[in-house]
C-alpha cells in the first residue's frame, strides 16, 4: 500500500471518550487519539467524555453529525461486553450503512498483540448523514492499533489503492436519488 501524488485533505474529526469516571485530565486514550490524529495533519474538532448511556452516546454522535463541518466520529471505551458497555448499540442505532470490516481487520490487527482476549472487542464502523464513525476500545492500546492500523490510512485522500476519503462526495447520493 502506498501514498500517491494527491494533496493531503485534512478532516475535521471529533473525539468522544465514553466514560463514567475519565476526565480531560487522565483520558489516555482520548489523548492518544487527539495526538495521533493531529500528527497526521488533520482538525480536532471537538472532544467530548460522554456517559456510558445509550441516549447520551447517541445525543452527542447526532450533534456531531448533523454539524456539516465534521467529517469523521471516533470514539473509545464502551466497547466490551459488561452491562454498562453499550456504545456498539449506540453507533448501530445511528449508522445508515455499517462498515463490516473495520471491525473485523481491528480484530485481526488486535490478535496479534493480545491473541484470544481480542474476541471480547466489539469495535465497530459506520456512517451516518455523510459522517464516518468509529468506536475504538478503550485501553490505550487499542486506539494506538485502531489508528495506527486502520483509520491514518483510510482517513489519508493520498492512501491507494483506495480509502474512506475519495467516497466521501457520495456519502449522501442515496439522499438525492433513493433506490426505487
Amino acid at each position: 500500500m502506498s501514498q500517491s501524488a494527491r494533496a493531503f485533505l485534512p478532516l475535521n474529526i471529533a473525539i468522544m471518550t465514553v466514560s463514567d469516571s475519565r476526565t480531560l485530565a487522565d483520558d489516555k486514550s482520548g489523548t492518544i487519539l487527539v495526538d495521533r490524529l493531529t500528527e497526521a495533519g488533520h482538525n480536532l474538532a471537538d472532544r467530548q467524555i460522554v456517559t456510558d448511556n445509550v441516549s447520551a452516546i447517541t445525543g452527542q454522535l447526532q450533534k456531531w453529525i448533523d454539524d456539516r463541518e465534521i467529517d469523521a466520529i471516533i470514539s473509545t471505551g464502551g466497547t466490551g461486553l459488561t452491562g454498562r458497555d453499550v456504545t456498539p448499540e449506540a453507533f448501530e442505532a445511528i449508522f445508515e450503512k455499517k462498515i463490516d470490516g473495520f471491525g473485523e481487520l481491528f480484530r485481526m490487527l488486535s490478535y496479534d498483540k493480545i491473541g484470544t482476549s481480542t474476541i471480547q472487542s466489539r469495535a465497530t464502523g459506520g456512517v451516518a448523514g455523510g459522517t464516518y464513525l468509529f468506536a475504538l476500545p478503550g485501553s490505550p492500546g487499542a486506539c494506538k492499533d485502531g489508528w495506527d492500523g486502520i483509520l491514518k490510512d483510510q482517513l489519508d485522500f493520498r492512501f491507494k489503492p483506495c480509502n474512506f476519503v475519495e467516497l466521501m462526495p457520495r456519502l449522501q447520493e442515496h439522499l438525492d436519488n433513493p433506490p426505487t
